[in-house]
C-alpha cells in the first residue's frame, strides 16, 4: 500500500529489477497466496526512474547500492542534495559505518541504517541500525515501516556487522578453521542442520555468493573463499562454489576439486588434519556466537538478549525450538559454556576464545542471559 518510486543507473537493470518483481509476485498468484488483480494493484504503486532527481519529494529513500564505503557515501552526497527536509535517508549496508555514511551529509540525524535480509521479499527480519546521530523520530519511523510491511524490526547499533553478521562472522572463523584442521565443508554444514538451521555455513555462503565483498583486482588467494571465487565459482548462480550445483534442481554435491584445495590449504599452512568429531564441530561453531552475543550485550549494541535471539531466529535460520543463541545457552548452562571456552583456548588458541566478561560473570553467579 506504500507508493514507491525505483532508481537505477540505467534502462537494462530497471527493467530486469521491475520485471523480477512481477515475476515474484506471479509466483504467488500461481501457488494461491494473492490473485492476479493484486499484482497489478501492487505493480500501479511502483514506478522506475533513471532520474535521481525523483527522489527530492519522498519521504524516505533506502540506498541500497554495492556494499562499498565509497559509493555509498556518494550516493549519500548527493541525497543531501537532493531530498526533502526531513525526509529519512536510509542505507540497506549490511556491515559498513553507518556513522561514516551520515558524515557526507548535513543532517546526520535524519540518516539510519534500514539492513533488509536476502531475499527481502522473503525474509522478514529488519536490522534498524541507529547512528551517533540518529534522532529518536528517524528511529520511531523506521520501526513503524517496518512493521507497516510486515518485517520484524530490531533496533541495533554500529558496529562492523551489527548483531547479526557480527555473529556470524564469529561462527564463521572457527567453521573454516574446523575445515584446515580436518573437517569438510560439507561434515560442518551437515552438523548444524542437523541441530536444525536450514543449512550450514558454507552452503549459505553458496546460497548468498561467495563474491560478496570480494574484489578481483584486490584477490590473494589467501583464503579458500577467495581461490573459488578466482576460479569463478560464485555459488549456486555459477552452478559450483563450494559445492556442485545440478542446473535443473539446484540440488548440492559435494566436490572433489574443493577437497583437493581443502587438503592443499591445509597442507600449506601446516596443519595435521586429524578426524573432527560433529560434538567438536557444534561446540566450536556455537559457543563464540554465544560469546560475541555477550559482547554485543556489553557494548550496549542490542539493548536485550531475546534482541539477538530475535535477529538469529528471523534473520539466519537459528531453529525456533532452540529460541535463539542466547536462550539456547541460557539452556545449556553457561558454567558449562564457559569451562568448555576455557579448554578451547588452551588446545586451539585464538582471540575469540577469550570470555567476555558479562559471560564469565553471569556464569560465576549461576545466573542466564534471562536475568538481564
Amino acid at each position: 500500500g506504500v507508493p514507491v518510486t525505483i532508481v537505477e543507473a540505467n534502462q537494462a537493470n530497471l527493467d530486469r529489477g521491475l520485471g523480477v518483481i512481477r515475476k515474484n509476485y506471479e509466483r504467488s498468484v500461481k501457488s494461491g497466496r494473492m490473485t492476479q488483480d493484486d499484482v497489478e494493484r501492487r505493480m500501479s504503486l511502483i514506478t522506475g526512474s533513471l532520474d535521481f532527481d525523483e527522489l527530492g519529494g519522498k519521504d524516505i529513500v533506502i540506498e541500497a547500492v554495492f556494499e562499498n564505503m565509497d559509493l555509498k557515501k556518494e550516493v549519500f552526497a548527493r541525497l543531501d542534495g537532493v531530498a526533502k527536509e526531513g525526509a529519512v535517508l536510509a542505507s540497506n549496508t549490511s556491515a559498513l559505518d553507518v556513522n561514516e555514511i551520515a558524515s557526507v551529509t548535513e543532517r546526520p540525524e535524519d540518516v539510519i541504517g534500514l539492513h533488509f535480509f536476502s531475499p527481502a521479499n522473503v525474509m522478514r527480519l529488519l536490522e534498524i541500525v541507529r547512528g551517533e546521530k540518529t534522532s529518536k523520530e528517524v528511529i520511531a519511523t523506521s520501526m513503524a515501516l517496518g512493521k507497516r510491511i510486515g518485517k520484524i524490526p530490531v533496533l541495533v547499533g554500529v558496529c562492523r556487522g551489527f548483531v547479526g553478521n557480527r555473529i556470524l562472522f564469529a561462527r564463521g572463523i572457527e567453521s573454516n578453521q574446523l575445515v584446515l584442521e580436518g573437517a569438510m565443508p560439507w561434515q560442518v554444514d551437515d552438523v548444524l542442520y542437523d541441530f536444525g538451521f536450514p543449512m550450514g555455513p558454507f552452503a549459505m555462503s553458496d546460497l548468498a555468493g561467495l563474491d560478496i565483498g570480494w574484489q578481483r583486482e584486490t584477490s590473494t588467494s589467501s583464503t579458500i573463499r577467495e581461490v573459488l571465487c578466482e576460479q569463478g565459482r560464485l555459488g549456486q548462480k555459477s552452478g559450483s562454489g563450494y559445492y556442485v550445483y545440478n542446473p535443473e534442481t539446484r540440488a548440492k554435491s559435494p566436490d572433489p576439486e574443493v577437497e583437493a584445495l581443502v587438503l592443499e590449504f591445509s597442507e600449506k599452512a601446516g596443519v595435521e588434519r586429524r578426524p573432527v568429531t560433529n560434538e567438536e564441530i557444534l561446540e566450536r561453531c556455537l559457543y563464540p556466537m554465544v560469546n560475541e552475543g555477550a559482547k554485543i550485550l556489553e557494548e550496549g549494541i542490542a539493548i536485550r538478549p531475546s534482541d539477538i535471539d530475535v535477529v538469529w531466529v528471523n534473520g539466519y535460520g537459528w531453529p525456533v525450538y532452540h529460541g535463539g543463541p542466547m536462550f539456547w545457552a541460557d539452556a545449556v548452562g553457561l558454567p558449562e559454556i564457559v569451562s568448555r571456552m576455557d579448554a578451547l583456548k588452551e588446545e586451539t588458541g585464538g582471540e575469540h576464545w577469550e570470555v567476555t566478561p558479562l559471560l564469565r560473570s553471569l556464569a560465576d553467579e549461576g545466573k542466564g542471559f534471562a536475568s538481564l
